[in-house]
């Protein structure tokens, strides 16, 4: 009895890994909103959406593209994202981000195990998988797809090998929920699409049933059919995959780019990238054809953009696990500590730890403990003029720096309409290159700010663009410190 009592409070491995990783993704703090103003943005539409409670599909943030038809492919992760700041501020933000990438890879854990794979090894590729991921781990709508690509994955793959002929209709359902939270539901697909292909090609070699391979394919045909229930409609789809056709537009966004391996942050990456090469050479398993597929396509994905890191890391691990796993069970002193890590796994009852751990931490942002630490760097966004702007507020529209735009937004947002913001699938590449004319005093930078009416502009002082107001009588200039500057027209 005493041992029961005991192991109730003992965290099992799992527990221990998710609070790890929650705790790692939680201290990141600023990190996860600081390196774009995207999150600003997010806050500012899912406030619309809570306190109105209607969806906008018309866009009531900026002055250029004012009125112009908004798809609102990411409203329900902007909803979240609202109410968790409304509850505790950035430090619900962080949280939220905290909890719901450990949850994920906490799901890739226990799918590398479900698999029979040794714990040790699982914990070890696990954590190999976050770090390759924590490039992109960031406070914004794309952590969902992350969280969702693990539920999805292990789904597909057990319809593909005809392990499981229920759970296979949970995918629509999941699809529905993941196209209104983020546009990359693209990856389920293309997961889909490789179990399909898969499964047909077991069913032609007579190894799979054609039940199995008809269940799939309807999972998937209703899982397409969801995606027009949004409140775009087909617009969702044009959104999507029209933004990533427009080569000028990915080509400057940041996360688009391949990854840069002389960057520290990608060299965990690279190895995973490594340790796949030597088992997948080493030929300890016969890789499905679905495998294969998923492997060599995602390789390519994020190899050819950095955004497809965490995707790949989701997908792929487990491939790479099972693999390794077959390589090393004739190898006694691996199989005896993995039985010993699976006989502890299963006594240990401590499922107190992760509640009481998020509950502590919870309490203590309600007392304001991580106010300070969890807050925008005014050495990177313009939070001592955006504080100057409330108490002299500007009239007519402005011409804002494009990473600001969210940040401007999440300060000031009725008050002050944009020029633009991070949301490019939105704002298209004709607005993008007049903006980009505009900063670089390109041929005709003049014009642009006389067909939009611009009567001040929030800039970096070292912009181009405020050299050349500086220089013009017509500008005066109204405020200014090391990270921005504001000109009014005279």
């Amino acid at each position: 009895m005493k041992e029961k009592v005991l192991a109730f409070f003992i965290p099992r491995l799992r527990d221990i890994f998710f609070l790890a990783l929650f705790a790692s993704v939680a201290l990141m703090g600023p990190r996860l909103f600081n390196q774009d103003g995207d999150l600003g943005r997010h806050i500012t539409i899912g406030n619309v959406i809570l306190d109105q409670r209607h969806i906008p599909t018309t866009d009531l943030f900026s002055h250029t593209m004012n009125g112009a038809p908004l798809t609102p492919h990411e409203w329900l992760a902007q909803a979240t994202f609202a109410l968790a700041h409304r509850l505790l501020g950035l430090d619900g933000i962080v949280i939220l981000t905290a909890l719901v990438l450990s949850l994920a890879f906490t799901l890739l854990y226990n799918e590398i195990l479900r698999r029979g794979t040794n714990p040790l090894l699982a914990i070890v590729l696990t954590l190999l998988a976050a770090a390759a991921s924590s490039v992109h781990f960031l406070a914004r709508p794309h952590i969902f797809t992350i969280l969702f690509l693990a539920i999805w994955t292990p789904i597909v793959m057990r319809a593909e090998r005809g392990e499981d002929h229920k759970s296979v209709f949970f995918l629509p359902p999941i699809m529905f929920v993941w196209a209104n939270t983020h546009g990359a539901y693209i990856a389920g697909l293309i997961v889909g699409g490789a179990a399909l292909a898969g499964a047909t090609w077991e069913w032609t070699r007579k190894q799979l049933p054609f039940d199995s391979v008809k269940r799939l394919a309807l999972a998937g045909l209703a899982s397409v059919l969801v995606l027009f229930v949004n409140p775009g409609g087909a617009d969702l789809l044009k959104t999507s995959f029209g933004y990533i056709q427009n080569k000028y537009l990915v080509s400057h966004t940041q996360e688009y780019l391949p990854p840069n391996f002389h960057n520290p942050g990608f060299l965990p990456f690279l190895l995973l990238l490594a340790v796949m090469i030597f088992c997948f050479s080493r030929g300890w398993k016969r890789l499905r054809l679905s495998e294969g597929l998923l492997a060599a396509g995602w390789t390519a994905m994020s190899l050819y953009s950095a955004r497809n890191i965490p995707l790949f890391a989701i997908v792929v691990t487990p491939i790479i696990a099972s693999t390794i796993q077959a390589g090393m069970e004739d190898i006694q002193i691996f199989v005896r500590i993995g039985d010993s890590l699976r006989d502890m796994e299963k006594q240990m009852r401590g499922i107190l730890w992760p509640l009481g751990s998020i509950i502590m931490i919870l309490g203590l942002s309600l007392n304001g403990f991580f106010s300070t630490y969890n807050s925008y760097d005014p050495r990177v966004f313009p939070e001592q003029a955006m504080d100057w702007l409330e108490t002299h507020p500007q009239r007519g529209n402005m011409f804002n720096y494009f990473t600001w735009g969210g940040y401007i937004l999440y300060r000031s947002w009725p008050q002050n309409l944009v020029f633009i913001d991070g949301q490019t699938d939105f704002y298209g590449e004709a607005l993008t290159r007049e903006y980009e004319q505009a900063t670089t005093l390109s041929t005709g930078w003049e014009k642009v700010l006389f067909k939009y009416n611009v009567e001040w502009v929030i800039l970096p002082p070292d912009t181009a663009l405020v050299r050349a107001l500086k220089n013009n009588p017509a500008w005066e200039t109204l405020y200014e410190d090391s990270t921005a500057i504001i000109l009014q027209q005279k």
